[in-house]
């Protein structure tokens, strides 16, 4: 190859590779652009569906409305008085004794629950481990408040071991 050819050949190349870079990036550019319209688009969209959900449920939206639980001294519809009351207001035998019956049982199923839970050795291995803990943690505390006072009486008998010599 000739020298003379080289440095015109050379920037040849370099403005043939600018110019297909150039276009390169005028494409994706383009493709970019294109994508940012797409978004823009379904961010007005989103934002429309949102207003109009908003305005569903501010036109659903109502008061609150008040409950009352007990309603003392009125008569009840949906309880059957001939069952469960007598006339004077009381309970009936059969009725008071299920319910105390069925009170009880459910009382000791919950106690017996409980005592199975607390008896398990996972609970038990676990309380133990927290008492070895507090105790460590307790006789740490107490050590280092002895050797504070300490600390403190031979500070106060140099003291006055000072103020007396």
């Amino acid at each position: 190859m000739n020298p003379d050819l080289l440095v015109p050949a050379a920037l040849a190349l370099v403005v043939v590779l600018a110019l297909v870079l150039f276009a390169v990036l005028m494409r994706d550019r383009s493709r970019v652009r294109a994508e940012l319209a797409a978004t823009h688009a379904e961010a007005a969209e989103l934002r429309s569906r949102i207003d109009a959900l908003a305005v569903q449920i501010a036109a659903s939206r109502r008061e609150p409305e008040e409950f009352v639980i007990t309603h003392l001294g009125e008569s009840d519809p949906d309880l059957d008085s001939a069952d469960s009351l007598s006339g004077d207001g009381r309970i009936d035998g059969k009725l008071f004794a299920d319910l105390v019956l069925r009170e009880t049982v459910v009382k000791a199923a919950a106690l017996g629950h409980g005592v199975r839970r607390a008896m398990a050795p996972e609970t038990r291995n676990r309380i133990r481990f927290e008492i070895k803990r507090e105790v460590k943690r307790s006789r740490k505390a107490r050590k280092e408040e002895t050797r504070q006072v300490r600390r403190e009486m031979q500070d106060r008998r140099r003291q006055a071991e000072g103020l007396i010599a």
